[in-house]
């Protein structure tokens, strides 16, 4: 499926959410964001959409890049497929999940009792559909699992776990993730109604009611 033809959707997603949210509450930013989006879309397409890489032009799709970020990214695929070799769940999705799976679902919302109605959409990295439930793949700048919990709150990928959750109706998430910095894997595995479900809950609960009153 061509890339654009879900980013051109209509139905809000949870990067909307983030972009109403940078609006509301800008901060500053650390580092080139649009290189470090670009890089992450390196990594999915080597992992999740192979036939979308180009390795002797160096591109995917039509987007360039460079030596050194082909070669950290296959670094960092080189190590999950290693970690694959001792963790049968990551091995059983590697090896069985439905990649870049785009999801499409009128939501109710309640937020302080005031009820509405949202078109939602996401998009998943992994999911599994005989067990009914996905997970995302992440790079970041984490040394630590410490630091990578740390940035799963910072980032709001809390949100967007519970965000993806509740289109799919599912009870069960994941995101591995892998570190830029040293190639290390971090995992984090979300039931509903845990802490991080609860937390992206709630975040996403009170930006979709600002943006069902500031944007629609």
């Amino acid at each position: 499926m061509n890339p654009d033809n879900y980013y051109n959707r209509n139905e809000i997603s949870n990067s909307d959410l983030t972009e109403l949210k940078n609006l509301l509450y800008p901060r500053l930013q650390f580092g080139d964001k649009e290189k470090i989006f670009a890089f992450g879309s390196l990594v999915d397409a080597i992992i999740t959409e192979p036939a979308r890489v180009n390795y002797f032009q160096l591109k995917v799709d039509d987007v360039q890049y460079t030596e050194d970020d082909f070669a950290l990214a296959r670094e960092m695929h080189k190590s999950l497929l290693m970690e694959a070799r001792k963790d049968q769940f990551l091995a059983y999705v590697l090896e069985n999940s439905d990649t870049q799976k785009f999801m499409v679902k009128e939501r109710d919302f309640d937020y302080c009792d005031f009820k509405f109605t949202l078109p939602t959409r996401c998009k998943w990295d992994w999911f599994l559909s005989a067990a009914g439930f996905g997970g995302d793949l992440k790079t970041t700048f984490a040394r630590s699992q410490q630091e990578f919990d740390e940035a799963v709150d910072f980032f709001d990928w809390d949100r967007s776990r519970a965000w993806y959750m509740d289109i799919a109706g599912s009870d069960k998430d994941f995101i591995y993730a892998i570190s830029k910095k040293n190639c290390k894997i971090f995992k984090k595995f979300i039931e509903r109604g845990d802490q991080v479900y609860r937390r992206g809950f709630d975040k996403y609960n009170e930006l979709a009611f600002k943006y069902y009153l500031f944007v629609l």
